[in-house]
């Protein structure tokens, strides 16, 4: 059986056994026939808000947070459908915030394909950059304890509106909403705690769970505390197109597209498999490992203890290499001495939440990588065995586990989260 696995830009074909094979794919949803019909449409019939012409006054200072380059957002477009919306607002008195979290700033180039040429000669644009402290201001602390610092710039706003598009998430329970504010445009700090290693290591914190959710909750807790006048959410297909659009009060939109994705991503299977081949979605999510790390603990789900996980992500930009995921990762010569150190009282370092996943998964199961971006050096530094092929690996993987041993494929990575039916 051949199976085209999505890898990078253009995909990656394997060959895979004919038996005791299960492939799990998002519920397909076709495009909206016109997507800019679709985002007009939810912008004018708001879920639990006016329409967004009526909440703007001209002169008011608005500001509007979309994803990073490491996200699949259709930003151009929703952002033309809103300031179609809006023509009472001069484009001189808007700012578009790319609400980056910890990751790095987006490149000139970047900003280009991301939001188009005739937007950034029209807007501003700030890339959020969660270390420079200069840029932040303090809002308050929740009632759990996080201290809440945020973008200055974008609090000043007169008008606050988020942008995203929603999909499982592997701790938050799903992306969009309310993390366009936290962690999309808060301060280190902030994010340190909200992705601290208890609230990681709690057993809500995982795909598809957002209530009761400690991640989640503190997030939805500080979109509150700043106030977000409006917000504008998307659900996307395989081709990365538009199949729905949701927008009006952030926590009622969000709420109705998280149901969207629930219905078209999750995936219950009676039992455990002995390997599991998994993608990172492709680009622009498999471009590091960091992000990989979301393939990985979509197959963890329903992989057998001590089971093998295959993974296939590009990662053309390496690790990458801004950030402390990799020297966390190299910190400590196994996963169960990562857990131990990343668990004990005291300890905090950037991008721990991520190293602190990838050990959980990597105590459970094996996890073998074929990333065209990394060497081989390079994987076995961040614990997990390079392959080449992937259909030769799972063939491998397959004959240790023996005769009977069933593969579950994933093909489109963490756009499928399978779970074992209670």
């Amino acid at each position: 059986m051949r199976v085209l696995l999505d890898y990078g830009t253009d995909g990656l074909e394997v060959d895979l056994p004919d038996e005791r094979i299960t492939i799990i794919e998002p519920v397909h949803r076709p495009a909206a026939p016109d997507a800019h019909a679709e985002l007009v449409r939810a912008i004018r019939s708001p879920i639990a808000s006016a329409p967004l012409a009526t909440l703007v006054q001209p002169g008011q200072r608005v500001g509007i947070s979309v994803c990073d380059v490491t996200r699949a957002q259709p930003r151009r477009e929703m952002l033309e459908a809103i300031f179609e919306e809006i023509p009472q607002v001069r484009p001189e008195h808007v700012t578009i915030f790319i609400a980056t979290g910890t990751h790095r700033t987006n490149t000139p180039a970047e900003l280009e394909r991301m939001l188009g040429r005739e937007i950034l000669s029209r807007y501003r644009v700030i890339n959020h950059d969660s270390r420079d402290r200069t840029t932040l201001a303090y809002v308050g602390r929740t009632d759990t304890g996080v201290a809440v610092h945020l973008n200055r710039e974008f609090l000043s706003s007169d008008v606050r509106m988020t942008t995203g598009f929603v999909e499982p998430h592997f701790f938050a329970g799903f992306s969009g909403g309310p993390k366009m504010v936290a962690p999309g445009l808060a301060g280190l700090d902030t994010v340190m705690t909200l992705h601290d290693a208890r609230r990681i290591g709690h057993p809500n914190a995982t795909w598809g769970i957002t209530e009761g959710n400690p991640i989640h909750d503190d997030v939805r807790t500080i979109a509150q505390m700043v106030g977000v006048h409006f917000a504008v959410d998307v659900t996307l297909n395989r081709e990365q197109k538009i199949t729905a659009a949701f927008a009006g009060d952030l926590l009622s939109e969000h709420r109705a597209a998280c149901a969207q994705a629930r219905r078209s991503a999750m995936c219950a299977v009676p039992e455990p498999f002995d390997v599991v081949l998994t993608s990172n979605a492709g680009f622009p999510l498999d471009q590091n490992l960091y992000q990989a790390v979301k393939g990985m603990s979509a197959a963890a789900r329903v992989v057998k203890p001590r089971g093998t996980i295959v993974c296939a992500a590009e990662c053309r930009d390496g690790l990458p290499a801004h950030g402390s995921y990799g020297e966390v990762l190299a910190s400590a010569s196994t996963p169960e001495a990562l857990l131990t150190m990343i668990e004990s009282p005291g300890y905090a370092a950037a991008d721990q939440w991520q190293v602190q996943i990838q050990a959980q998964i990597l105590s459970h199961a094996r996890v073998w990588m074929k990333a065209a971006g990394l060497s081989s050096d390079e994987l076995r530094a961040a614990h997990l065995v390079a392959i080449d092929d992937v259909g030769e690996a799972v063939g491998d993987a397959l004959r240790r586990a023996g005769p009977s041993a069933t593969l579950c494929v994933l093909p489109q990575g963490p756009q499928t989260i399978p779970y074992i039916a209670q």
